[in-house]
């Protein structure tokens, strides 16, 4: 069993120390996707929903909450973020985000990009929920990440 990097010798929980670390080119991939009926999707890409702009919205929530990962997250590190994009692909039932985060910097941004697609679907479930309560998010993972120690890693 590898050892887990956030516990002392005591299993208390703690933060990484990365001071000694190099700076390197870093950045995380994820995605999720929100499941809904054709009425409420059609509403969300005509912009038609109660609240106005659903993806609009969701776009700049994903963003917010990228740069705040290291105060939702306990023992994440705050982050100085180069880049965050937030993306969306209609599908037939449903809503893909896709969200970006990089950096150049002592360690990953995985988080920032897993944070930044789940607050993105969060935020399209609460701009539709007066259209549809029974919406699904799933899905959430991190497709892919480069740079580091451990290098790049890219989901099967």
């Amino acid at each position: 069993m590898n050892k887990l990097t956030h516990l002392d010798s005591d299993g208390a929980a703690r933060m990484v120390d990365v001071g000694g670390k190099p700076e390197t080119a870093r950045s995380a991939t994820a995605e999720g996707r929100i499941r809904m009926a054709h009425a409420t999707l059609e509403a969300i890409r005509e912009g038609s929903g109660p609240k106005g702009d659903v993806l609009a919205a969701a776009r700049i929530a994903g963003i917010m909450a990228a740069k705040k990962t290291g105060e939702l997250i306990p023992l994440c590190h705050p982050l100085a973020l180069d880049a965050v994009a937030v993306d969306f692909e209609f599908e037939a039932d449903g809503v893909r985000v896709t969200a970006r985060a990089s950096l150049t910097g002592k360690t990953g941004v995985e988080m920032e990009a897993l944070t930044a697609a789940s607050v993105a679907l969060l935020t399209i479930y609460d701009m539709a929920k007066a259209l549809e309560k029974g919406m699904v998010i799933e899905g959430v993972r991190l497709l892919e990440k480069t740079g580091g120690k451990s290098g790049d890693w890219r989901a099967q």
